[in-house]
């Protein structure tokens, strides 16, 4: 027990430190290539930090068999990526931290709604969901669901990115770096977050069974959490030097492209229909993703302005209490997946 516990915390601790060099990296490819720093780099810095729950999705429905911790990591990152929020309100000082956030963002969170709702609806459907060979119905519609907001994303904030983007920049460009450099570092860091990423189902998988807490709970908790450390890496990151709004946006763009490695999952699980080969339990956890971004929608539309005396605003409280929801939920339905 005490080693599978020490092999699960030096592959959050790769993933950890991976994460932050390859996005760190990835936006000095995307400066120093001139392939439209702003789009490319926001676009980059969601994608590079849902690495993990990729090569983790993949692995486990392709060599792991199983699904469950597939569903449960992807599911489960989004709540977790949502609760994040609540970390950056309390660091982000006197105000609520969507008390001047874009209101683009609403667009995104919109999207992602919608997207998270459709896998809920997939899940809860089981095998009544038609399926085309072995891939469900719902793949190809969250797949076109994506490519729309993309490209609704990219149309709103034509203008705007420029500017977010412009906020990180003297933090994260590095002139004595080469593009070269850059991409021989990004490959090395992908690399290893690949490796360690396609080693956390079986772990996760191996501690379901000795600890009798589930696949369903171990994928939607503990490996959901270690796969959205980069996530977490970013987010301050870009919140310490004043970013909040790009610290908002990657955690909505994370969401997003989460719903699309449902996809890739689907296609990559031999055996059927992945959303009708899981446990139902993982409707518990997107039908909270969905109602945390509900929270985020309403509080980007209400902006508080002031804070709880325990320095968090009611907005980000609601979303933290949301997550211990999802937590006990999921720890109570512990031995049915």
């Amino acid at each position: 027990m005490i080693l599978l516990w020490i092999e699960f915390l030096i592959c959050s601790a790769v993933i950890v430190y991976c994460g932050a060099n390859l996005s760190r990296y990835g936006d000095v490819i995307a400066e120093k290539t001139g392939l439209g720093r702003a789009w490319i780099g926001l676009i980059l810095m969601s994608g590079v930090t849902s690495l993990p729950e990729l090569i983790t999705g993949i692995s486990s429905v392709a060599f792991a068999d199983a699904p469950d911790i597939a569903m449960g990591d992807v599911m489960g990152s989004c709540v977790f990526n949502l609760s994040l929020i609540a970390l950056m309100d309390m660091l982000h000082g006197p105000h609520p931290i969507f008390s001047k956030a874009e209101h683009s963002h609403i667009l995104s969170a919109g999207f992602g709604a919608i997207l998270m709702g459709i896998a809920v609806l997939s899940i809860a459907s089981g095998t009544a969901l038609p399926a085309i060979g072995h891939i469900s119905i719902a793949t190809p519609v969250i797949v076109g669901f994506y490519a729309l907001s993309m490209r609704s994303v990219f149309l709103f904030q034509k203008r705007q990115v420029a500017e977010h983007i412009g906020e990180i920049a003297p933090e994260l460009q590095y002139g004595s770096i080469t593009t070269r450099e850059a991409a021989i570092k990004y490959g090395l860091n992908a690399l290893v977050i690949v490796i360690a990423a396609s080693w956390l189902p079986f772990i996760g998988d191996r501690l379901a069974e000795v600890t009798g807490l589930g696949r369903s709970f171990v994928g939607s908790i503990l490996i959901a959490m270690t796969t959205s450390l980069p996530e977490l890496v970013v987010s301050i990151t870009a919140l310490r030097i004043g970013a909040a709004d790009m610290a908002i946006a990657n955690l909505m763009g994370s969401n997003l492209f989460n719903m699309v490695i449902l996809g890739i999952d689907d296609m990559a699980y031999a055996k059927g229909a992945l959303f009708s080969a899981v446990s139902q339990n993982h409707a518990i956890t997107g039908t909270i993703a969905v109602i945390m971004t509900g929270i985020v929608i309403v509080s980007l539309m209400y902006r508080l302005e002031k804070k709880t005396v325990l320095r968090i605003g009611w907005d980000a409280l609601a979303l933290a209490l949301a997550y211990l929801v999802n937590i006990a939920l999921l720890y109570s339905l512990r031995g049915r997946g």
